[in-house]
């Protein structure tokens, strides 16, 4: 039985799980046995809604698609909304179902409300997917960097943790051109046709020159590579821009407020900024101590999730305004784009927050 659906005998004597995680899994036996993954069956199943595997099952029954008639928004809204949200595809790792479920289904509630597809990675060894998985360059093809991060060495449990990008893009189906330029995808901020990274990636690849990094990046990325400076190891120590500066448009970025970095730093970046012909916005950022954690993410807003005309951003809840000032600033930058907030703090607690842990897609280029 799958949740008072019946399986057939000749299913469970030939099951074999092969190492697929619960959603494979679950997505088999609904094809199989030709149950519909209804969405009260996906929660209770999975323990949160899979809104394109649903629309996927009815596709495959050559019949329309019953999902818009499961929500709460009128069927206007919800065709415009869906339509919006098609474009793209956010995916998670499935251990964030299981480490993080509260915090998991408050994410997946809000996509669910504006109709924006997601999945669950199976075969990851941790959550921060956006570091292992492709990047999608800018004609929509996925680029799989090595992944081999000098901040993971030299600790067992680290070292444990690092996904094999090779093994996880065969389990999910998804097939890039590999590279092998070492190279974390949070370290990588791509918006039309330019891409920005920080000078991390000359560190990580040091058997390649600058110049063959910048060029070779160039190709991969079909985009203009424009370099910052990286935060010190001491205080960042993936070394990352994905919690530094995100993109307004191709000509405007959002990076934190610079007042309480050093002049070397600022000088750096102002000079990264005025070479590349980009104007930059200061955004609200904060440092906050917690006694025996030093690498926790809480007061970085930058690390938001965009998708399409979403973007949800993190709220911290500490004493202040900042989580209110963080907000009005993202709504006067994005004034045509619907915000939503969330309380990520379990997850920053451990190093990263929302762009960490997703990684966006256009539908049409993986499945």
């Amino acid at each position: 039985m799958c949740s008072g659906k019946i399986i057939s005998n000749e299913y469970i004597n030939t099951f074999n799980a092969e190492g697929k995680g619960k959603f494979n899994i679950f997505r088999d036996i609904c094809i199989s046995n030709n149950i519909e993954p209804t969405r009260d069956l996906c929660i209770q199943m999975l323990g949160s809604d899979d809104i394109k595997f649903r629309k996927e099952w009815h596709e495959r029954q050559n019949e329309p698609s019953a999902v818009d008639t499961e929500t709460n928004l009128p069927s206007t809204i919800q065709s415009s909304k869906e339509k919006e949200g098609t474009d793209y595809v956010v995916y998670m790792s499935a251990l964030l179902t299981s480490k993080y479920p509260a915090t998991c289904k408050s994410l997946t509630d809000i996509l669910d409300k504006h109709s924006i597809a997601y999945k669950f990675l199976e075969g990851t060894k941790d959550i921060w997917c956006r570091d292992y998985m492709p990047v999608q360059n800018t004609e929509g093809q996925l680029i799989q960097f090595k992944y081999d991060p000098s901040y993971l060495k030299g600790n067992p449990e680290f070292e444990a943790s690092r996904s094999d990008v090779r093994h996880v893009d065969e389990v999910n189906g998804i097939m890039p051109t590999f590279s092998n330029i070492n190279l974390d995808g949070g370290n990588v901020v791509l918006h039309g046709k330019k891409a920005i990274i920080t000078d991390r990636v000359f560190d990580e690849n040091k058997d390649l020159s600058r110049d063959e990094i910048r060029k070779q990046l160039a190709e991969l990325l079909k985009a203009q590579i424009i370099v910052i400076p990286a935060l010190a190891k001491s205080y960042d120590f993936t070394g990352h821009a994905d919690g530094m500066i995100r993109f307004v448009n191709e000509n405007t970025v959002i990076g934190n407020e610079l007042s309480d970095d050093s002049p070397t730093f600022q000088k750096n970046m102002e000079r990264a900024m005025r070479l590349a012909n980009l104007t930059y916005i200061e955004f609200p950022y904060f440092n906050y101590e917690i006694k025996g954690n030093t690498d926790h993410a809480i007061g970085v807003y930058l690390n938001y999730l965009e998708v399409g005309d979403l973007i949800v951003m993190p709220v911290f809840g500490v004493p202040g305004n900042r989580d209110a000032e963080a907000l009005a600033k993202l709504k006067e930058v994005f004034p045509n784009k619907t915000i939503e907030t969330i309380d990520y703090n379990d997850v920053a607690l451990s190093g990263g927050i929302l762009n960490c842990t997703t990684w966006v897609i256009r539908q049409n280029v993986c499945h």
